[in-house]
């Protein structure tokens, strides 16, 4: 669930200088981002610890963020986590606001959210140089990985893989979902 606040003569360069707290800046306004719970806290802790795992033991480098403020073509973002690659990092590491998507993003449906509108934000993230976008959905237990060329869908007892974005990374859908 998302609740707009009246903003005057606050922009999209503003929120790239200066994000708000728990804000996204969406079709020219300031949005709340509201409606999470303890499972998607849950979840999202799950999904950094495991990325970072594999980052560190792995040794692709980079780091993992949640609710990392970015752009997409024309709106604020704050994906619930995100992956940076060292060279983003290298680049970017000193700056408020990503200028771009970053290449690996998960959204985790809250209970109030649309999958419509989240099927949108992922094309809306692919659209702004991301490579990969995981769309989990904790209560029907299923996960779906956007790309540039695909949609794949997975289940309870299903194990899932990275596509494009570091590569070898995989888990069962159970594992990560708690």
């Amino acid at each position: 669930m998302v609740m707009t606040t009246e903003t005057e003569q606050f922009t999209l360069d503003d929120f790239m200088k200066n994000p708000p707290e728990n804000m996204e800046w969406v079709d020219d306004k300031l949005v709340e981002k509201t409606g999470m719970t303890l499972r998607h806290s849950e979840i999202q802790a799950n999904l950094v610890w495991y990325w970072r795992t594999y980052i560190n033991q792995s040794g692709k480098g980079g780091k993992v963020y949640v609710e990392m403020p970015c752009r997409t073509q024309r709106q604020g973002r704050r994906p619930d986590v995100s992956y940076l690659t060292p060279e983003l990092l290298e680049r970017y590491r000193n700056e408020p606001t990503l200028p771009q998507s970053p290449p690996l993003v998960a959204e985790i449906a809250s209970p109030t959210d649309v999958a419509e509108e989240l099927l949108a934000k992922a094309q809306e993230y692919l659209n702004s140089s991301c490579q990969e976008v995981w769309l989990i959905f904790p209560e029907g237990r299923r996960i779906f990985i956007l790309t540039e060329n695909q949609t794949l869908a997975f289940q309870s007892g299903d194990s899932i893989s990275t596509q494009v974005v570091l590569e070898g990374f995989n888990i069962a859908v159970d594992e990560l979902l708690g």
